[in-house]
């Protein structure tokens, strides 16, 4: 149970990492100031720029910010779980 859960949380964490680095691609293609070195810093308002853009062009919400968010929380509770059988 414990290496399905350790999987999981690399497995949702790099598809995070992936979806950030989407994001980031997409502003950088729309000509917003961007920086990758500090993407870890700025990665919430990157994200709020791709929101506003998107909803702005299309009138929905990109795909890529459910995304983000579902794989964050994703990796959040498969660690929540994991750490709860360990104290068990």
């Amino acid at each position: 149970m414990e290496n399905i859960l350790i999987f999981s949380i690399l497995f949702f964490a790099s598809l995070y990492v992936i979806c950030s680095l989407m994001i980031y691609a997409y502003l950088d293609r729309k000509g917003e100031n961007t920086n990758l070195l500090l993407i870890r810093l700025f990665i919430f308002s990157y994200v709020s720029k791709y929101k506003r853009m998107t909803r702005a062009e299309t009138g929905k919400v990109g795909v890529l910010y459910y995304f983000w968010i579902i794989t964050i929380n994703l990796a959040l509770l498969s660690t929540i779980i994991l750490l709860m059988l360990k104290l068990n």
